[in-house]
């Protein structure tokens, strides 16, 4: 089966990444896999402090993935997988693509900013000649109805 793989983060153009990850796997009977990476600096220097903000962080990345994992259930079929991991997401995106061969596309989305696409678009595009798999890039202001006619 050929799994989308989708970053979950707070950004908004991240529900268009999801969207189209989860339309293009129900119309192509493929599967979803999100991955969510706590950032190294979120750690804290106390070890007892960095355990409580690693809990704290996941338990808000659980909760944001039900949100998804629940449209994609009911509204696409899709029941997709979670994976967190700590890092640098550059990095933790290509180790999961490495250690799944079944990823065979990366969804960011890009956002809207006139400053650019965002730090992770802007980075993983530098890495694109020499990724695994395709990246697809789906801008962040795209409509639903616009999502639903391309997937």
């Amino acid at each position: 089966m050929r799994k989308f793989l989708v970053v979950l983060d707070d950004t908004r153009e991240c529900l268009n990444a999801m969207r189209f990850a989860a339309m293009r796997a129900a119309h192509s009977g493929g599967g979803v896999v999100i991955l969510a990476v706590i950032p190294p600096e979120e750690y804290g220097h106390w070890m007892g402090v960095a355990e409580i903000m690693r809990a704290e962080a996941r338990e808000r990345i659980e909760a944001h993935f039900e949100v998804f994992a629940k449209w994609m259930r009911d509204r696409q079929g899709i029941d997709p997988s979670l994976i967190v991991r700590e890092g640098e997401a550059v990095t933790e995106i290509l180790a999961t693509i490495a250690e799944d061969p079944e990823i065979g596309i990366l969804v960011l989305g890009a956002g809207t900013d006139k400053s650019g696409p965002g730090p992770l678009v802007t980075q993983m595009s530098r890495n694109s000649g020499s990724l695994p798999c395709p990246m697809t890039v789906v801008p962040g202001d795209m409509s639903k109805e616009r999502l639903e006619a391309i997937t």
